[in-house]
């Protein structure tokens, strides 16, 4: 039976420029624990796709995960644009509290 990540790289090869497909295939890496590789995913999302919502909130987690509260934030920051620009009001309330509490403004209880 074929993992999870080989199907997707499959998909990936059929359809290379599908940011949902991309998006899944970092995903899997997160879960995987494979660092670089999401990494390199969500960079080239927020690159190549920077309209793709769902990538900013994932990102700056990943980004907090690896201590890098700063790059976390610009993300964030570039997500809220993003979503405004979209009428994405549902990830537009997620990214705005990652913000808050990545700055320590509000508990994950909140």
């Amino acid at each position: 039976m074929e993992s999870r990540l080989a199907q997707l790289q499959n998909f990936l090869r059929e359809s290379p420029n599908d940011p949902f497909l991309k998006y899944a295939l970092t995903m899997e890496f997160v879960k995987l624990g494979d660092k670089q590789s999401a990494r390199n995913g969500f960079e080239d999302l927020v690159h190549a796709h920077p309209d793709y919502v769902g990538t900013y909130y994932h990102f700056g987690k990943f980004l907090e995960g690896e201590g890098e509260k700063d790059s976390a934030l610009e993300i964030y920051e570039k997500g809220v644009l993003v979503a405004q620009q979209k009428r994405n009001f549902h990830a537009l309330n997620e990214l705005k509290n990652a913000m808050l509490m990545a700055n320590g403004l509000l508990d994950d209880d909140d």
